[in-house]
C-alpha cells in the first residue's frame, strides 16, 4: 500500500442536494478530520444518497454490516430499530431550539447512543444537525385549523410517528421519499406537504406549492450515524479529531439553519409564496393525552422520564 493512501477511506452519505444547509457542513467537516490526520481518514461526502435508491432503513442496513461508513438522517426513521429514536419528532414537544439541544446532547442523546449501539450503529455525540421545525405546504389553499385538514393527503417521511400525528389531524398520510416529493407534487399526485422553511428552499418546492401554514408542529434534524465496527477500527486519537470537528461544524450547522429559516419567511414570499399563522390549539386539542400516553409506552419509560427532565411533564 502506497504510504500516502488513506488508511480509513469511507463516504457519509445524506439525502439533501448539494445546495443545501447540510452538505457544506458536511464537506467542510470530513476535510478538517483528513487534514487534521493528516490523510488517514478520507470520507467523500455524497449529496442525494450518492444516487442510491433504496429507503433510508436499507442505507442504515448498509450502516450496520459496515458497507457505509457514515449517514445523517431524521432520528424517527430508525424507530423499528430504536423505539425511542420516535422521541424527536413527537408533535409539540419542544418549544425551541434549546429544548432540542439540551435533550439531545444530554443525558437523553446518551442514552439513544448506548441504545443505538447495541444494533451496531454509532451516534455521534453532539453530531445532530439543524433542518428546523416543521410546518404544512399546500399547492390548493392555506391551513388555519385542525379542521382544514380533513381528508387532505399530505406527504409524509418514514416513520409511525409522522402517520400517527397526521391521521390524529383527520388527514390522509402518504409515505414518500423526499427525493420524489417535487414531482408527486408537480405532477398533482400529492397536493400538500409539510417540512421547515429550509427544505422548501433547497428543494425548490416554491415552484410547485403555493400556501405555508407556519405550525411548528414538530422538530426536525439529521442524526449523524456511523457503522460501529468502522468506529471502532479507528484509534482513539482519530475519534477524538472527528468529535471535534463534528460538535465545531455542527454548532456552525445549526446556527446557520436557524437563521437561514428566519430570514427564509420574507424570501419565500418574494418567490410567490403566501404565509399564514395558523392556530395551533386546534391541532393539540386533536392528539390529547392518549396521543403521548401511547407514545410514552412506546419509547419506553426511561427515555421519556429523560425527555420530561428538559421540557417539563407531557402527560
Amino acid at each position: 500500500m502506497n504510504s500516502n493512501q488513506p488508511k480509513w477511506h469511507g463516504r457519509q452519505f445524506h439525502y439533501q442536494p448539494e445546495k443545501s444547509h447540510v452538505h457544506p457542513f458536511l464537506v467542510a467537516l470530513w476535510n478538517a478530520v483528513k487534514e487534521e490526520t493528516d490523510g488517514s481518514v478520507d470520507i467523500e461526502v455524497l449529496a442525494d444518497n450518492g444516487g442510491l435508491k433504496l429507503s433510508h432503513l436499507e442505507i442504515v442496513d448498509r450502516v450496520t454490516r459496515g458497507e457505509i461508513e457514515f449517514y445523517a438522517l431524521m432520528g424517527s426513521i430508525m424507530g423499528p430499530l430504536v423505539p425511542a429514536m420516535n422521541i424527536q419528532s413527537l408533535p409539540f414537544i419542544f418549544r425551541n431550539n434549546d429544548d432540542v439541544y439540551s435533550s439531545m446532547d444530554g443525558l437523553l442523546g446518551d442514552f439513544l447512543r448506548k441504545e443505538l449501539q447495541a444494533k451496531g450503529i454509532y451516534l455521534l455525540p453532539s453530531g445532530l444537525m439543524e433542518n428546523g421545525f416543521r410546518h404544512i405546504v399546500t399547492n390548493n389553499r392555506p391551513i388555519y385549523t385542525a379542521a382544514d385538514l380533513e381528508g387532505l393527503s399530505i406527504r409524509i417521511p418514514e416513520g409511525a410517528v409522522f402517520e400517527d400525528t397526521f391521521k390524529a389531524f383527520g388527514a390522509n398520510p402518504v409515505q414518500l421519499f423526499v427525493l420524489e416529493l417535487y414531482e408527486a407534487l408537480r405532477i398533482g399526485k400529492l397536493h400538500a406537504q409539510e417540512n421547515p422553511l429550509a427544505i422548501i428552499d433547497s428543494l425548490k418546492l416554491y415552484e410547485v406549492t403555493k400556501y405555508i401554514s407556519m405550525t411548528s408542529h414538530m422538530w426536525s434534524g439529521f442524526n449523524i450515524i456511523g457503522s460501529l465496527s468502522f468506529w471502532e477500527s479507528l484509534p482513539t486519537n482519530f475519534q477524538q479529531i472527528i468529535l471535534k470537528n463534528v460538535k465545531k461544524f455542527v454548532d456552525l450547522q445549526r446556527q446557520h439553519t436557524i437563521n437561514l429559516n428566519h430570514t427564509l419567511s420574507q424570501s419565500l414570499q418574494t418567490k410567490g409564496m403566501l404565509i399564514n399563522v395558523a392556530d395551533t390549539s386546534s391541532f393539540r386539542a386533536h392528539l390529547g393525552k392518549s396521543f403521548y400516553q401511547k407514545w410514552k409506552n412506546e419509547v419506553g419509560a426511561q427515555a421519556w422520564d429523560l425527555l420530561e427532565a428538559q421540557v417539563g411533564k407531557l402527560t
